[in-house]
């Protein structure tokens, strides 16, 4: 029973310290002299990066996808790990003396952090369709404050919604997710599975605050930071389910202070 309750901890352990690492690792790339490269929008054009791009075929498109997908998965890991450690410890203890248990639980790992791929593939055409739309529209190019607002706006609404609440309902189960799909008949499919549908409650609960990120800027460790302290809060603390609603009334509020303090110089002026 010690023995059991030591390797509890240890994997615990274990999953705090790689999201620190990975705080500690973009805390370095922020602050070294490739920190716009954490910023997707025109550094492949730019430095290094910009010479492979040339020099690779399809360097254009492989180089810029390589590197923001590992940004991505640095950037999943300090986040959103933190948050799938309860789903992994049940899983773990529900598995420990099975024989391949721990490749069991980096299935189920793997199934979540595909589920998160996806969204940061699909967050990423979405913010490139944004830029294009920016570049076409003289207005959007001189008040992209609007498109940060909106975002905001959207951010905070959703906060609010039944859809939310639900997601977060299931993210704070871990004990339901695991037991809803483990048989133990078809151990990695099941495994995986775990993954991929706690990793699918998390992104319904969470997509609009990672879209939030994106608005204020991927390369900012200030609003990473924050933004991972709100969700793993939401889904671990005992009363996290409370902070959803005012989280959602102070982004529908900056949203509104930011349109605000835009248009209130040229309504003064008019």
């Amino acid at each position: 029973m010690i023995a059991r309750a030591t390797q509890r901890r240890g994997f615990l352990v274990a999953g705090v310290a790689l999201a620190a690492l990975a705080w500690f690792l973009l805390a370095a790339w922020s602050a070294s002299p490739w920190a716009r490269y954490l910023e997707h929008g025109g550094w492949p054009r730019a430095g290094v990066f910009g010479a492979l791009c040339a020099a690779l075929p399809a360097g254009g498109t492989l180089v810029p996808a390589l590197a923001y997908a590992g940004g991505w998965l640095l950037m999943l890991t300090a986040m959103m790990l933190p948050t799938a450690l309860p789903v992994l410890a049940v899983f773990e203890r529900m598995t420990a003396g099975r024989r391949g248990g721990r490749r069991l639980v980096a299935l189920a790992a793997a199934g979540y952090l595909a589920i998160w791929g996806g969204f940061g593939v699909a967050a990423h055409l979405a913010d490139a369709a944004v830029v294009e739309l920016v570049r076409g529209s003289e207005w959007l190019s001189r008040n992209g404050w609007a498109i940060a607002a909106a975002v905001l706006a959207l951010a905070g609404l959703f906060q609010l919604s039944g859809l939310k609440r639900r997601c977060l309902d299931r993210c704070r189960s871990p004990v339901g997710q695991v037991t809803a799909h483990w048989r133990g008949r078809r151990a990695g499919h099941e495994a995986w599975t775990i993954g991929w549908t706690h990793g699918a409650f998390c992104v319904g609960c969470c997509w609009a605050l990672m879209l939030v990120m994106f608005a204020v800027g991927t390369g900012s460790l200030g609003w990473m930071l924050a933004l991972g302290l709100v969700m793993a809060a939401e889904k671990n603390l005992p009363r996290g389910r409370a902070l959803s609603m005012p989280v959602g009334v102070v982004l529908i509020a900056a949203a509104a202070a930011l349109v605000a303090a835009r248009l209130a110089p040229a309504l003064a002026g008019g």
